[in-house]
């Protein structure tokens, strides 16, 4: 069923505060969510979730000695993977209606809020751990350890649940109730009534309301995006800075995936950020139906194009990273080998099994020779 006459963007509840304005209609934007909305979404769902499995997968069988970033990046992947898991429910809660309860609305849109801020600030650790490396070398053998990015990875989760305490908090799942709401049955076109769930907002009172719903936001802005942003821009401008001093291919290499990361980071979140920040500035306006509404839709796009920050990161570490590329190939061409020789009819089940191990020992394990990140 599909909402003939609302939004998901605006804000339930908060017209019965105000008497003398009525909700508009955005069914522009609404109909640009219901046409195109499930194709893009559906291909970030499926990119994304490919594309984190196969980077945690070949995480979980690098078995040499794991650098910082690679910590960083595995968290950044389990995030995303996370993100595009909830997406789907997501999407379906904004085109139609939420069925699955209180619990499972607060975990769908408490876990979005988590998955948000990890991410954003492992690619700031990223950063920071390149320039750590390459621009405070005699420094980073000491602090550049797998123990403390498995603290420090911990510790950012630790925080963004925390900040998403009042997205837990707040999200709710009930029936609408500010005006009439009509719902159509998508296959047989016909109207209804019946009592439809939302999962939203909802506020005790109107003070509250234009508290939480600046206060959140705004903090999505400041730590969510330009406190990322402006740590990768410090630490990639000193990296770029030092590089042109050494003249050295090998530091190219090593810092060329996480700078093709921010350039995505840049171009996918930048232009939604920047009108989440002129909608939250103009909060307390008064917006005219049509300004509403082509606000909307262009959040509506944009947001869109945030989301392929998710799919677009295994991409690149697959296609960019010389190191990852050649282990991931190279796992998945001894499993195809173990695969064929496992259905072979010459072999004992038992001989089969000692192959397949020890094929996959020997991907994973590889020359013993000092290792390096797989980010190269």
């Amino acid at each position: 069923m599909n909402i003939s006459n609302d939004s998901t963007f605006a804000p339930y509840d908060d017209y019965d505060n105000y008497p003398g304005y009525e909700p508009c209609s955005f069914s522009d934007s609404n109909s640009l969510n219901v046409v195109v909305g499930p194709y893009i979404h559906s291909i970030i769902c499926i990119l994304g979730l490919v594309g984190n499995s196969l980077v945690i997968f070949t995480y979980a069988l690098y078995k040499r000695t794991k650098s910082m970033t690679d910590v960083h990046l595995l968290n950044v992947a389990i995030a995303d993977l996370l993100f595009v898991l909830a997406l789907p429910f997501i999407v379906y809660n904004e085109l139609y209606s939420w069925p699955m309860g209180q619990v499972a609305c607060k975990l769908l849109r408490g876990s979005y809020s988590v998955n948000l801020y990890s991410g954003m600030l492992m690619l700031a650790c990223i950063s920071t751990d390149r320039y750590i490396a390459i621009v405070q070398a005699r420094r980073s053998f000491r602090l550049r350890s797998v123990s403390n990015s498995r603290i420090i990875c911990f510790l950012i989760w630790i925080f963004a649940l925390l900040v998403s305490v009042p997205t837990f908090h707040f999200y709710h799942w009930y029936e609408p109730s500010h005006y009439e709401i009509t719902w159509f049955n998508s296959t047989e076109q016909e109207e209804t009534t019946d009592p439809q769930y939302v999962c939203e907002w909802k506020f005790d009172d109107i003070n509250t309301a234009s508290i939480v719903k600046v206060a959140v936001p705004s903090t999505q802005l400041a730590i969510g995006f330009f406190l990322p942003l402006f740590i990768m821009i410090f630490c990639y401008t000193s990296v770029i800075i030092t590089l042109q001093k050494a003249k050295n291919y090998k530091r190219h290499k090593a810092v060329r995936v996480v700078m093709v990361v921010m350039l995505v980071f840049i171009v996918c979140h930048l232009p939604y950020n920047l009108a989440l920040l002129y909608d939250t500035i103009s909060y307390f306006e008064h917006r005219d139906c049509d300004a509403e509404s082509s606000l909307r839709t262009a959040m509506s796009v944009l947001q869109m194009v945030a989301y392929l920050h998710c799919c677009l990161n295994p991409l690149l570490y697959a296609f960019i990273g010389v190191n990852f590329r050649n282990h991931f190939m190279r796992i998945f061409h001894d499993l195809w080998c173990a695969g064929k020789r496992y259905i072979a009819p010459r072999h004992s089940s038992r001989v089969t099994s000692d192959i397949y191990m020890s094929t996959i020992r020997r991907s994973v394990d590889g020359p013993s020779r000092t290792s390096t990140s797989f980010l190269t």
